[in-house]
């Protein structure tokens, strides 16, 4: 891949600047989803059984939704795009038009100990940072993190009375800031990372597995974090080796790095928005919400986990947390304890339609 079209650092000001990563439907385009997401609806077919045929774009929608996901894998790492007509849809029409975008741009992953393709990002009254919790379904703020896939998709429905704002740090940029503050943790970044699961893992998976932060190939920058999942192993397991003191120096500096305000980028998320974040190159949280009293107002953003045929090759040594890294191959997600002769069944179809290499 060409240097031109890979992510590079930025810091919150070059996004200030250079709005490019943020792209608007105009009506024709918006209107093909509506138009898609009504034929699908007359078929009734569940959605694991639903191919790209099931929601028909046409021409100039499906280059508005590819241009956005190749923008993932480019300059910024991101893509903001705006104008999709959540209002006049219904939380499951919207559910449906989502699933139908993805089937167009990759293959879904699952995200979650029940082994769920959709997740429903809204206060449910969950816990953050006990054993085994979560932060989507939550008012809580969030760490900063990664999640398990190529790319992320947040679909924004509903946003909250107050708070929930959207933050992002480019991870290239945390990266150049430790090598320029403290040389000597660069190598502490590439070394064995222990993470708990937090009950996602399949049946036949251990609880916590090892992932370096910082990855090692040299022409293929990535990097992955969640400080809240480093911290279950050390709490949860005490076969998984302690953190070493310079370990324990290079998190407190990304803690520190990701919310410092010249390297994050703070984002209000408007209804109609769909963000696409690259996660090996950035991680991202949220602030602390309000919800409005009434349920129909409340904060709701649909969640899509996806691995995409652009994405790069990843580091050897995270092959244990994503079970492939050659590129554009299906990876990620964590498979829970549920998954269904259903969801094998769409992902090989699935993997074969985006002419991508499933294990």
């Amino acid at each position: 891949m060409s240097q031109a079209f890979q992510p590079r650092a930025w810091y919150s000001e070059d996004l200030q600047r250079d709005s490019s990563w943020v792209m608007r439907l105009n009506e024709q385009e918006a209107t093909g989803f509506s138009t898609a997401l009504e034929h699908a609806k007359s078929l009734g077919k569940p959605m694991l059984s639903m191919t790209a045929d099931d929601f028909p774009l046409g021409e100039a929608s499906l280059a508005a939704l590819q241009r956005a996901f190749v923008a993932t894998q480019g300059r910024w790492g991101l893509c903001l795009l705006k104008g999709f007509p959540v209002n006049a849809w219904s939380a499951e029409d919207a559910r449906l038009a989502f699933w139908g975008m993805g089937l167009h741009v990759g293959v879904a992953r699952t995200q979650n100990r029940a082994s769920e393709i959709m997740n429903d990002v809204r206060n449910e009254g969950g816990s953050y940072k006990t054993k085994g919790g979560r932060g989507y379904n939550t008012n809580a703020a969030l760490d900063f993190h990664a999640d398990s896939c190529d790319v992320v998709g947040l679909l924004c429905l509903q946003p909250a009375k107050s708070g929930g704002q959207s933050k992002i740090t480019s991870t290239m940029a945390v990266r150049d800031e430790i090598a320029r503050r403290r040389p000597d943790l660069i190598a502490a970044l590439q070394g064995p990372f222990y993470h708990s699961y937090q009950g996602t893992q399949s049946p036949d998976q251990p609880p916590f597995y090892n992932c370096p932060i910082l990855g090692s190939l040299p022409d293929y920058f990535a990097f992955r974090a969640n400080r809240k999942n480093t911290h279950a192993a050390q709490r949860d397991f005490p076969e998984v080796p302690r953190l070493t003191q310079q370990q324990l120096e290079v998190l407190a500096l990304i803690d520190e790095l990701t919310a410092d305000p010249q390297l994050c980028f703070s984002m209000w998320l408007e209804s109609g928005d769909l963000q696409l974040l690259n996660n090996y190159v950035m991680l991202h949280s949220r602030t602390e919400f309000e919800d409005f009293d009434e349920p129909e107002k409340r904060r709701h953003l649909l969640r899509l986990w996806l691995s995409i045929p652009q994405a790069q090759p990843l580091p050897p040594q995270w092959e244990e947390y994503f079970g492939d890294v050659r590129p554009g191959s299906v990876r990620g997600g964590v498979r829970g304890s549920y998954i269904t002769a259903e969801f094998l069944e769409y992902e090989a179809r699935q993997a074969q339609r985006m002419h991508m290499m499933l294990k």
